[in-house]
């Protein structure tokens, strides 16, 4: 068994982030989880179980968080998580994997996907701004997450390149 609880997984942890394109129902949400975290337990590297755990934050982003002291993740392993995310695509009929897209709050506090170049025509027509939050999905560590969040002003993030 590999799988960890997500809150026991130690701030070194390696960690990927991905975002649901929609807001998956409840019942979709609890499929998701119980076959990520299925995935994760029985996740290998060169024959090495993982020491892994899996976390969703506001209806929409699916966090994978891997203890590396032990075993670390290698292109095979990274490939059968991916590989994992694509099934659930097809099969929720949404993406999951869509690196290109930026995740923000608008003015009422509900989380949207736009393309880098909407966000540039968002950010012109003073819809967006520096005080914007958006979410930081590039995010390679743990720790980091857990100190400042996934989500901060766009000011304080990559996303001021795009203002």
């Amino acid at each position: 068994m590999s799988q960890v609880p997500f809150d026991e997984l130690p701030d070194d942890s390696r960690l990927w982030c991905f975002a649901a394109e929609r807001e998956p129902g409840p019942r979709e949400t609890a499929h998701l989880l119980d076959s990520m975290q299925s995935f994760v337990d029985q996740w290998t590297a060169h024959r090495q179980d993982l020491s892994a755990g899996v976390t969703w934050l506001h209806q929409r982003f699916l966090l994978v968080g891997l203890d590396e002291r032990t075993t670390g993740a290698s292109g095979c392993s990274i490939d059968a998580l991916m590989g994992r995310l694509g099934e659930l695509e097809r099969e929720f009929g949404f993406r999951l994997t869509d690196a290109s897209r930026i995740w923000y709050r608008d003015g009422i506090g509900r989380i949207q996907s736009v393309t880098r170049e909407d966000f540039r025509k968002l950010a012109k027509s003073g819809t967006v701004g520096p005080e914007t939050p958006v979410f930081d999905l590039t995010a390679s560590g743990l720790g980091p997450v857990r100190s400042s969040g996934l989500e901060r002003p766009a000011s304080t993030s990559w996303h001021a390149r795009l203002l």
